[in-house]
């Protein structure tokens, strides 16, 4: 079953930071799926299960952006 869960990100402000996050979101165990919005300040990660969110706080930290929590 896949999932589909939307976060606000903060930092975000072009096309560049999006790719950035994409990057290291999509590499976690799981993801199936990125798409990060620096317009509205999300990122909706589609994955096999529930997304743990420590990692993907983790990469959006390594990427140089703030995971603030669920949308």
């Amino acid at each position: 079953m896949s999932t589909t869960t939307v976060f606000t990100v903060t930092g975000m402000s072009c096309g560049h930071c999006e790719k950035s996050i994409s990057e290291e979101v999509s590499a976690l165990p799981g993801v199936t799926g990125v798409s990060a919005d620096a317009k509205a300040g999300t990122v909706t990660v589609s994955s096999e299960q529930p997304v743990d969110e420590a990692a993907l706080r983790a990469a959006v930290d390594e990427a140089g952006y703030e995971l603030v929590g669920r949308a």
